[in-house]
């Protein structure tokens, strides 16, 4: 429980089990957002040959579709968490976009799941600017990174249990009931955030020099009164931080491009051992949700804590340390696709998501330092807007749309290595269509066993490139956080003494 003693209530002080129960909560949270975001990259392939849908659809429902409202709506709403209850605004969210997920289940064609995404992507938009916000005011600067990939863990953990139930549902029942099933259990979990977890004061852990105090008071500041003057103001004062300051902006871009490959090629991975392994849904949501969330949770967690010890030592570590994760990650991701049977395969996957999650935490946490209090809300959103607007907006598209371009190159000249088939892909003459061939990817109902053959080689090369291709993201975004590393102990000095 909270501790409410402060002199004339301004401070209340909180325990150290209360403010675990409250991460605990948001990371609660922020698993059921992942579920429902990405479930849908889990059942693509059931949704894909039941609607007859393209591997660009599939990516816009897994990336644009729900990303366009997610990014443009989370920076009114993150306006709206520097003034009004985080909390209230988190609880109401996940309702909605829990709802939705459920509502995805009713779709009988592709624009009625389209607008379902969006809506998933209206409530998801209310999740983690406040939560971030929160979690600067529950944590102090040098915990913070470590509280953030706690609460990051929800990613790998959302994740995985996406896979894992959301496989196994769609093959004993339906996809239909797989949305169902992932999207109700949010709302109650909804109610329980809002009965437990209490709206701190903003800027409640910035004291460090000593344990607080009883005696100690320290006021809220004052919110200024609104106007779209200062609104403006307060949004261009957080995008000159992060993008105005070397260090910032290459931790911005880094956390961009890596996960602009981590959705795009993560929104077909299970799709590929479908396609290449002829394995169940079931046990590749096992195989994925269970390797994913090894991998990733330990490379989140590990983020986190490490940057925050490497971190006391110099603060360029927060930059450094994602560097090198991503930069070793990428070569053992491809090693691991180029692999002839799924064993081996899942059996490589366990060790590269360790090396890449490191980015997360280290990421947010630098954010977080750089912007006053009252902007860290606002500063999550804009770091949110650019990131999954190109990121989650962009990823699954691209390919999506690269799996259906080499699938068309394949189908009409069979073999060819990565390179030569993404640039074969977009030249010469288009041949007989692939769409149209194989609807849904696969060879329509009383094809040829030869035409049956073909759509299956086809689109399982093209998947597998495509996603080679989208992993190589990794090393550009290494690039970017060891150029943040310059300067990054000139900038928090500056920030400690401003």
């Amino acid at each position: 429980m909270a501790d409410a003693r402060a002199s004339g209530g301004d401070r209340p002080l909180y325990s150290n089990g209360y403010k675990a129960a409250v991460l605990g909560l948001l990371l609660a949270t922020y698993t059921f957002n992942f579920i429902d975001r990405t479930i849908i990259a889990t059942i693509g392939q059931a949704i894909k040959v039941d609607l007859k849908l393209t591997d660009t659809q599939l990516g816009l429902l897994g990336g644009l579709y729900f990303a366009l409202l997610y990014t443009i709506l989370g920076i009114p709403i993150a306006r709206l968490a520097e003034r009004f209850n985080r909390v209230t605004i988190i609880s109401v969210s996940l309702v909605i976009w829990s709802g939705f997920t459920a509502l995805c289940g009713a779709a009988a064609n592709f624009t009625q799941l389209a607008l379902f995404r969006f809506g998933v992507g209206v409530g998801e938009a209310g999740c983690s600017p406040p939560s971030h916000s929160l979690i600067s005011d529950y944590y102090e600067p040098k915990k913070r990174a470590t509280a953030l990939s706690i609460y990051s863990f929800g990613i790998p953990l959302g994740t995985m249990f996406g896979a894992v139930a959301g496989g196994w549902l769609a093959q004993e029942f339906s996809w239909r009931v797989a949305f169902v099933i992932v999207g109700l259990p949010g709302i109650l979990l909804a109610v329980i955030v809002k009965l437990v977890v209490k709206e701190p004061p903003r800027g409640h852990s910035e004291i460090v020099e000593r344990p607080l105090e009883a005696e100690d008071v320290v006021v809220e500041p004052a919110k200024p009164a609104f106007s779209m003057a200062n609104e403006f103001k307060e949004l261009w004062a957080v995008t000159k931080v992060l993008f105005g300051k070397w260090p910032v902006l290459h931790m911005v871009l880094g956390v961009t491009i890596a996960s602009f490959g981590s959705y795009g090629s993560g929104a077909f991975v299970p799709s590929y051992f479908v396609r290449a392994f002829d394995l169940g849904l079931a046990q590749v949501g096992l195989i994925t949700g269970l390797i994913g969330g090894f991998s990733a949770g330990v490379g989140t967690l590990v983020g986190g804590f490490l940057s925050d010890w490497a971190g006391k030592r110099s603060a360029k570590w927060y930059a450094l340390t994602p560097a090198i994760g991503l930069i070793i990650c990428t070569p053992i991701y491809i090693a691991a696709y180029l692999q002839t049977d799924w064993q081996t395969t899942a059996l490589i996957l366990l060790v590269p998501g360790i090396f890449h999650y490191v980015y997360l935490a280290p990421t947010f946490g630098v954010v977080q330092n750089s912007v006053e209090p009252r902007r860290r809300a606002t500063a999550t959103a804009l770091l949110f807007f650019f990131l999954n607007l190109i990121a989650l907006g962009g990823g699954p598209v691209f390919t999506g749309w690269l799996i259906d371009h080499l699938a068309q190159f394949h189908f009409n000249h069979p073999g060819g290595g990565v390179i030569a088939s993404v640039l074969g892909s977009f030249g010469g003459e288009a041949g007989q269509s692939f769409a149209s061939a194989c609807p849904g990817g696969i060879a329509p109902k009383g094809a040829s066993a030869e035409l049956v053959a073909q759509c299956k080689t086809t689109l399982s090369v093209a998947s597998q490139q495509g996603i080679i291709v989208s992993l190589c993201f990794y090393a550009w975004a290494g690039l970017h956080y060891a150029l943040a590393a310059i300067g990054m102990v000139k900038h928090f000095e500056a920030r400690a003494k401003a």
